[in-house]
């Protein structure tokens, strides 16, 4: 089997799985509000924002085919989301035109960005873009959840089912760049009856090393 043959399958398969996470989005926000109430207040974006990310977090974790650790990315999702959510709700003096959900998105992607790229395995690649990467993600969440006609008058905690879709099928794709599944990172197996360098079948030589002389017996003397 060829390394493509082995890679694109793998892709497809943890790209999907992450992509259905996007389902904790909407459990998060229900969540958040029931806990916290609306976001009108630094108390509730707080509280809200914490228990909101700490739903994402976990529902991240389950979905990123391990490649994610629970003990450090739940944690830093929650606080995230927590400081996040307040730096952008009280920026925007709790307002929820689109201008002003962008912008709270934005934000609150900053401060999440951060947090969650600490958390990411020490084996990703150049972490930092997972946290520039984050304000537009996020932003594009509220957008898309608010062109999608969601009451965000309702002063949610996080965008619903069309901006979550739009924000895990995006950030699936950059995961995969940063933090490859390991079944694509690991080579292909050599085809049946190929040998190994190291494993060479018996009796043969390896390359570069004279086989050596069979020792002479008397037999071989005789005339």
């Amino acid at each position: 089997m060829t390394r493509s043959g082995v890679s694109r399958p793998s892709f497809l398969r943890s790209w999907l799985i992450w992509t259905a996470g996007f389902l904790a989005f909407p459990v998060a926000g229900l969540a958040g509000t029931a806990v916290a109430g609306r976001v009108d207040t630094p108390a509730a974006a707080l509280l809200g924002g914490a228990v909101t990310g700490l739903v994402i977090g976990a529902g991240q974790a389950v979905v990123s085919s391990r490649r994610l650790d629970p003990r450090r990315w739940i944690p830093a999702t929650a606080a995230g989301m927590s400081l996040g959510l307040l730096l952008g709700a009280a920026t925007v003096g709790y307002r929820t035109a689109l201008g002003d959900l962008a912008l709270v998105g934005a934000l609150t992607g900053l401060v999440l960005g951060v947090a969650q790229a600490v958390a990411l395995p020490r084996r990703t690649h150049r972490r930092w873009i997972w946290a520039a990467a984050l304000p537009v993600l996020w932003a594009l969440g509220w957008t898309a959840t608010t062109l999608g006609g969601i009451a965000v008058d309702q002063q949610f905690t996080v965008f619903g089912a069309y901006g979550a879709v739009t924000f895990s099928a995006l950030s699936g794709l950059l995961l995969h760049q940063l933090l490859p599944h390991p079944a694509d990172t690991h080579p292909a197996s050599a085809p049946p009856g190929t040998a190994q360098p190291g494993n060479a079948r018996p009796g043969t030589a390896r390359p570069g090393t004279a086989r050596p002389d069979r020792a002479h017996t008397p037999s071989d003397m005789a005339p």
